[in-house]
């Protein structure tokens, strides 16, 4: 794992997200101290319809809610 410091990190930007996208870890410092950590992104499979099957409503939960109405429209004076 490398460390740089942030001026280094602007000026080689490019050159530094190629190396961490080889699977590098880079340790961004300032005055020595670290500040941030460039990584390898990983993606995270999304699925679509997950709880399906594990959630229930009926068709009252389409009603319209007298109070959203009010805040919307006011009295209806």
């Amino acid at each position: 794992m490398a460390t740089i410091n942030i001026h280094e990190a602007k000026t080689h930007l490019s050159r530094l997200l190629e190396r961490v996208s080889k699977g590098e870890r880079i340790v961004i410092s300032k005055a020595g101290q670290p500040i941030a950590d460039l990584v390898p992104h990983r993606a995270t499979p999304v699925t679509i319809g997950g709880l399906k099957g594990q959630l229930r409503y009926d068709d009252s939960a389409f009603d319209i809610d007298p109070d959203i109405q009010r805040m919307f429209y006011g009295d209806g004076e």
